[in-house]
């Protein structure tokens, strides 16, 4: 029978410096770009029990007794009422704002740096997935790719996190699912926006160290010093004291 959860799994990741099939990820023209020896890993959430992808009650009570799973009521993910159509819509239009924040955010911060951007024109491909989430991620290659730093040193790092039209970098669903798709997938470090800390916290898989962060410029700085061996001194997350 049909069930009223839904259950999410960590999803694959993606390389931002990487290609998507044939495409890659992150394209830019107008400027000269660099390649970096490591990986910068958006992540994400595999979801069934929403629209077009039903899952039954066995299913779900299988997950209750998974570590590697979630159980949310469908009420909580999505709409009543929301079909197949709506909801592809709406992620794809959530996908294309926080592709086109990153777009502007990289832009912004390389002119802070006193890099000449005028000409430059930045565009993002990943299939298949949706949300805003990778928003901090894409604006992280953006200006990795346009940087003659090599920001990662040649390491595997993990992130996510909606970015605005301020710079900085907000709260996402799953995140402890994300974390579990970026160790496995080889990541040791993980960028994790400050206003998910309560959820980070008592969740970190073995090996994957987490550096919060909350604006793109924090970001930038937290991937540089990773990249430069100095990621034990960069801020951890924490539980607030409320």
């Amino acid at each position: 029978m049909p069930s009223p959860y839904v259950v999410e799994t960590p999803g694959p990741t993606q390389n931002v410096l990487g290609k998507s099939g044939s495409t890659s990820v992150i394209s830019v023209s107008g400027g000269k770009t660099y390649k970096d020896k490591g990986s910068l890993l958006l992540v994400t959430v595999n979801a069934q029990g929403i629209p077009g992808y039903p899952v039954t009650n066995l299913q779900v009570l299988a997950s209750w007794f998974s570590r590697s799973a979630d159980v949310i009521p469908r009420e909580a993910v999505i709409p009543q009422g929301q079909t197949l159509d709506e909801y592809e819509r709406q992620n794809k239009s959530q996908m294309s704002g926080s592709q086109s924040a990153a777009e502007s955010q990289a832009l912004a911060f390389l002119k802070k740096q006193g890099i000449d951007t005028s000409g430059y024109a930045i565009k993002m491909h990943v299939d298949n997935i949706g949300g805003p989430s990778a928003g901090m991620m894409y604006t992280l290659g953006a200006i990795d790719m346009l940087t003659p730093q090599n920001e990662s040193g040649g390491k595997t790092i993990a992130g996510t996190g909606t970015m605005d039209s301020a710079g900085k970098v907000g709260a996402i669903g799953g995140i402890r699912l994300k974390m579990l798709g970026a160790r496995r997938d080889g990541a040791t470090w993980f960028l994790a926006p400050a206003s998910n800390c309560d959820e980070v916290v008592g969740h970190i898989p073995s090996g994957l160290h987490v550096v919060k962060v909350s604006t793109i410029a924090n970001a930038y700085s937290s991937l540089v010093a990773i990249g430069q061996g100095k990621g034990d001194t960069l801020p951890q997350c924490a539980v607030s004291q409320k």
